[in-house]
């Protein structure tokens, strides 16, 4: 597989950043990739209300970083990694609690946007067919087709891939970066062998 077989086109949100206007620079970072970090947690929750709590949180604490982001990192990864936080948040039933911390008048305007998003995106994927394959595959631990989500249907780099999966959150130095996508190279490979067989049993390779 090609490494980052995407380019992410950041200029016309860091300009709208370096200019200070961080509302244009959100509001065009949640028209970008706001569908496709929806549609990963609805991958990973497989629950509507989860991954609509998880989408609200992740906006939320985008609107909340975004003055202070320090492009170590394309847009695109800081959003899965603050929506992968989201969504453990959600798990652990913190939700509630981020919430409270933003400033709600300020914040509306991208609320709508978000909630826009969230709605025609869980549309489009209602109607969406799914293979048998992608069944197979919804039957993965949470972690595992979060792997496969962000490495496969999103073609995200492997450095990319382990920041966003970094447990419990936190971040790493380079060099525990570069070990830590080892690992996830070799699991993801486990993960596939592991499908590739299923699918063998179930008749569908």
């Amino acid at each position: 597989m090609a490494e980052g077989r995407r380019e992410d086109d950041d200029s016309a949100i860091r300009a709208a950043w370096a200019a200070g206007d961080h509302r244009a620079a959100l509001a065009t970072t949640l028209q970008r990739h706001g569908a496709e970090v929806f549609g990963f947690l609805v991958a990973l929750h497989q629950d509507a209300d989860f991954a609509d709590d998880a989408f609200s949180l992740f906006a939320e604490r985008l609107w909340q970083t975004f003055a202070t982001f320090e492009w170590r990192c394309s847009v695109r990864t800081w959003c899965y990694l603050l929506a992968r936080n989201a969504s453990v948040s959600v798990r652990r039933r913190e939700a509630r609690h981020a919430r409270h911390e933003v400033h709600v008048a300020s914040f509306t305007e991208v609320e709508e946007l978000a909630t826009r998003i969230r709605t025609e995106t869980a549309s489009a994927l209602r109607t969406e067919k799914r293979s048998e394959l992608q069944r197979l595959r919804d039957e993965l631990p949470e972690d595992d087709r979060a792997l496969l989500v962000l490495r496969v249907d999103r073609a995200l780099a492997w450095r990319d891939v382990a920041a966003i999966l970094v447990p419990d959150g936190g971040t790493l130095d380079d060099r525990a970066l570069a070990q830590h996508a080892a690992r996830l190279r070799k699991r993801f490979q486990l993960v596939r062998e592991r499908l590739h067989a299923r699918g063998k049993e179930r008749g569908l390779i």
